[in-house]
């Protein structure tokens, strides 16, 4: 049995939290200790053991753990720009450095981040476990990657988000936190939030990272269930996932097909589970999620996975080897529900073997060389009389003004009695 307390789904003024639903996992415990539960968010280890068996099957349909025979995320950070995340938290902890946070001063002195939505990312990306052989708790798809934990949005029942919104000074907190990353290390940014309009500092900012070789993941939105979308079947864009270079990850659930809630529209690049799915929260608590948010957090899992086998690959190929491996391909090779199709890590992998050599840069000719041979000639320009010009124009014009009388006349004709106005 599954007991579920429902948060509200947080609208920003400035970065919409793209979340459906989070819920408190409290998972197969007798009746007699449910409220006691509720209230002590440290796991006994039968929860954590159940945690690990609902995460598998999910880890075990992307073929993460066949990719695991290849790379594990070591070496690669992966910066999440979200509420925050929980460095003590079993299944992270020691993985977490904590940068600045950019939205201090929104809530009162005193008040403590709430942490939930961040938390539950950064586990589904590099949650390592605990306990002994660390085979309890939470399994990400990267577990041996470090995260970079930025604080750049609020959650929507923190003391301080009505200041948070409405504010000037933070409304440029995302694109301060892609900077931030990109400074500092971080070879994946995840950004599982998003807004309805772009903004010229967060697409600048996007551009610098992928300028910097940082892949940039972004959630499609969780617009798809709208009155708007569903009247005219392709729902509004969603930023930063609509910007170039971005990958725009939708939702689909756990058949595969796409979830009612994820964004159509053609800014989706490929899709992954986000229906249901599980993740930690902070303080020892475990989560249940759907939304754009986690399908996101697993694309970026993969991301991270491809650049610890391959360091340094352009983001451009990181793309091209998840596009390139996908499974449950669009009939017509694309959709705007679902991209290019379900991400498939393993797969992905072994395509970015074969794009590893690829040349990015050298292909062309120095600035000081061209392809022809011999000396250069300027441009050679041709002077037409303005005279000349005019007289073409008119006798253009005089022709179409007859060519339109002799319609008139040909319409205005009496019909013959015996033709049919009947098209065969």
């Amino acid at each position: 049995m599954l007991r579920r307390a429902v948060l509200e789904r947080a609208v920003l003024k400035r970065a919409v939290l793209e979340r459906a639903v989070l819920k408190r996992a409290v998972l197969e415990r007798p009746a007699a200790v449910l409220a006691a539960v509720a209230l002590v968010m440290a796991p006994a280890p039968a929860e954590a053991d159940q945690v690990r068996d609902a995460v598998t099957p999910v880890l075990e349909s992307l073929n993460v753990p066949r990719a695991w025979t290849m790379a594990k995320g070591g070496g690669v950070t992966v910066a999440v720009l979200d509420s925050g995340v929980d460095a003590g938290q079993a299944d992270l902890a020691g993985s977490v450095t904590a940068g600045p946070d950019l939205t201090n001063g929104a809530g009162p002195p005193g008040a403590r981040p709430k942490r939930l939505h961040g938390t539950n990312m950064a586990s589904i990306i590099a949650g390592h476990g605990h306990g002994p052989g660390n085979a309890l708790g939470m399994i990400g798809v990267a577990p041996e990657a470090r995260l970079l934990s930025l604080r750049v949005i609020l959650e929507r029942d923190e003391p301080g988000f009505a200041e948070f919104t409405g504010a000037e000074r933070f409304a440029g907190t995302i694109a301060e936190g892609i900077r931030y990353a990109v400074d500092h290390g971080a070879d994946v940014i995840n950004l599982s939030l998003g807004r309805s309009y772009p903004t010229p500092r967060e697409r600048e900012a996007v551009a610098y990272a992928i300028r910097r070789n940082v892949v940039v993941v972004a959630a499609a939105g969780n617009g798809g269930a709208d009155r708007t979308a569903k009247r005219g079947g392709h729902t509004r864009y969603s930023y930063p996932a609509s910007f170039p270079g971005v990958i725009s990850v939708a939702a689909v659930d756990a058949q595969g097909g796409h979830a009612g809630f994820s964004n159509r529209n053609s800014g989706v690049v490929v899709s992954a589970p986000g229906v249901q799915v599980i993740g930690a929260g902070p303080d020892g608590g475990y989560w249940i999620g759907d939304g754009t948010s986690p399908a996101t957090a697993f694309v970026s899992g993969i991301a991270a996975l491809i650049r610890s086998r391959h360091p340094g690959l352009a983001p451009a190929l990181v793309t091209q080897a998840i596009v390139a491996s996908t499974r449950n391909r669009p009939a017509s090779g694309y959709d705007r529900a679902v991209g290019f199709g379900l991400v498939d890590a393993a797969a992905a992998l072994t395509a970015s073997d074969g794009l590893a050599g690829a040349r990015m840069s050298g292909a062309g000719l120095p600035a000081d060389r061209r392809f022809a041979d011999g000396p250069v000639r300027p441009v050679p320009v041709v002077h037409r009389s303005g005279g000349l010009v005019f007289a073409y124009v008119l006798v253009c014009a005089l022709a179409l003004a007859g060519l339109t009388g002799a319609a008139v006349c040909l319409r205005g004709a009496p019909r013959d009695p015996g033709e049919s106005s009947d098209v065969v």
